[in-house]
């Protein structure tokens, strides 16, 4: 377990630069950045690593295209890619770029590897290519002689090329996935590889001769590093292999490499095949995400069919579009996206559950008590029952995000922030109030209050400007994401006397008919490139 070693080192693919990320990129990474920042809250040091694939032809093409060299080409790219990750407060502690020297020193030194102990042999390739999606296809894959993935039409290459002997390591690699069951996850993702596998792997290439753009093979500079081995060596690259030995023993294996299904089988076969080679461990996991579809299917650039989250964040807000991703979809199921679910979702959860508990109990705070947090008094069995609930819920988070299961966690949370606006429906403090009762209606509050202080504690991870707006509104000063996880259950530690503050309300509810009105599009061709 990551718990062993006091490290946890999370990885998501890195994007092809050849265009502006769509929402599904961003469904990606925001969930990989709620994982971290869970793990950070445990105690653990994390390792957060996105990054950049910025080699291929796709991207040679596209630079000529645009008159640049393919170099320029992608530094705007990456500059866009980073932009977005600010906007959502992605937490990464390190972005690799396949540019950069540091990765493709790494690269020509894994091949070499491979080459002199007779893992890497020259030979001659034919097969269908697509040019969008960097991928070779049998002609018993395609969909009517088109791309099965981007249904565009396929070149027919012929060419020298150098493989790598993955059909050596078939068997030792099924071995290992079958058993250790946690390997490739959800299971339905590990069957399919298995199936996969079984079916018997071919050799594959890893270089080409017809564009320029890649890591040259050290012992022939005719050719360059095919994606796939170029990209996938992203993960060791990053944390110093052969550079850092320190820093490399600290941290890998992996403990998860997230991504889409989409690309499970490059990182469940291809990837750990070469590490076998390498002499290395396995990643502890390959968890391999669903798609955020729309109706007319998969959401893609090559398609055309992207929603841009920089839209989405502008009408609706952060933490309303990381919610959404967060919450709306069983981690590793499809889900389809749609803005009038994105409003739902927020008016639901944000607006009518939290934001409402929020304002209603600080309000009464500031009507009934001078605007002071109470001192609480003596404790009734419904008091006790609510924080069971807490205790109960902080505890089922903790098991949802270990296992990833992320919506559940997010799940777990809202019951707790439930419980919050039935324990006050039931215990009515206006009524105490109006009665006389001050020492029963103080103690109520007090026990909101201190339910909501520990709410935003649990949010943090996956909402990053609420929970400090829930503080300071309750007077608190400190950031809660310097709270660990360990401290979520200690209740009674919010200090009577401080004013709060009930302001406006923290998520007013979006009229769908003026959200949908006002013009701007969330959804349709994205500028600057068409690549996944």
């Amino acid at each position: 377990m990551p718990e062993e070693r006091g490290t946890y080192y999370i990885t998501t693919p890195i994007y092809y630069a050849s265009g502006k990320l769509h929402i599904g990129h961003a469904y990606s990474t925001v969930a990989a950045d709620a994982l971290a920042r869970f793990k950070r809250m445990q105690g653990l040091k994390v390792r957060f690593l996105t990054g950049t694939d910025e080699h291929g032809q796709k991207i040679q093409k596209r630079a000529r295209q645009a008159g640049v060299a393919p170099q320029q080409f992608v530094d705007r790219i990456v500059q866009d890619i980073l932009h977005l990750w600010d906007v959502l407060h992605i937490s990464y502690d390190d972005f690799i770029r396949t540019t950069e020297e540091r990765h493709v020193k790494v690269v020509q030194e894994v091949v070499s590897k491979l080459w002199e102990q007779g893992d890497i042999y020259k030979s001659t390739y034919t097969g269908w290519y697509c040019v969008e999606c960097e991928s070779f296809w049998l002609p018993r894959q395609l969909q009517e002689g088109l791309c099965p993935d981007c249904g565009r039409e396929l070149e027919k290459v012929t060419e020298e090329s150098y493989f790598f002997r993955m059909s050596r390591y078939a068997e030792p690699l099924l071995q290992h996935i079958r058993t250790h069951p946690e390997f490739i996850q959800p299971e339905s993702r590990r069957n399919e590889v298995i199936s996969f596998i079984e079916q018997g792997l071919e050799d594959l290439c890893i270089s080409r001769t017809t564009f320029d753009w890649g890591v040259p093979i050290p012992w022939d500079r005719s050719h360059v590093v095919y994606v796939w081995l170029d990209a996938l060596s992203n993960y060791i690259s990053a944390i110093g292999y052969t550079r850092d030995p320190d820093l490399f023993a600290a941290y890998w294996p992996a403990d998860v490499h997230l991504v889409g299904k989409e690309i499970v089988r490059f990182h469940a076969i291809i990837w750990p095949a070469v590490l076998m080679a390498l002499g290395l461990p396995l990643p502890r996991q390959v968890f391999g995400h669903g798609w955020l579809v729309l109706e007319g299917g998969k959401m893609s650039k090559s398609k055309g069919n992207v929603v841009d989250p920089l839209v989405l964040v502008d009408r609706y807000g952060v933490d309303a579009v990381r919610h959404f991703l967060l919450r709306e979809i069983p981690f590793g199921s499809d889900g389809t996206y749609s803005e009038e679910a994105l409003i739902a979702r927020t008016n639901a959860d944000l607006a009518n559950d939290l934001g409402n508990l929020v304002h209603r109990t600080l309000s009464m705070v500031e009507r009934y008590l001078e605007g002071r947090i109470p001192v609480p008094g003596h404790l009734h069995r419904i008091d006790q029952e609510l924080r069971e609930t807490l205790a109960a819920a902080a505890a089922q988070v903790q098991r949802c995000m270990d296992e990833l299961r992320i919506s559940d966690a997010l799940a777990s949370i809202w019951e707790v922030v439930r419980a919050g606006n039935r324990y006050l429906d039931r215990t009515a403090p206006w009524s105490l109030f109006r009665h006389g009762d001050v020492e029963r209606g103080g103690t109520v509050l007090y026990n909101v209050c201190e339910l909501i202080r520990i709410t935003a504690v649990m949010l943090t991870p996956y909402l990053v400007d609420t929970p400090g707006k829930i503080w300071r509104r309750l007077g608190l000063e400190e950031d809660p994401g310097s709270i660990t996880w360990a401290e979520v259950g200690e209740w009674g530690k919010l200090p009577p006397g401080l004013r709060v503050r009930s302001g406006e309300v923290l998520f007013p509810r979006i009229d769908e008919r003026r959200a949908q009105s006002d013009g701007r599009p969330t959804s349709g061709r994205l500028p600057g490139g068409v690549g996944e």
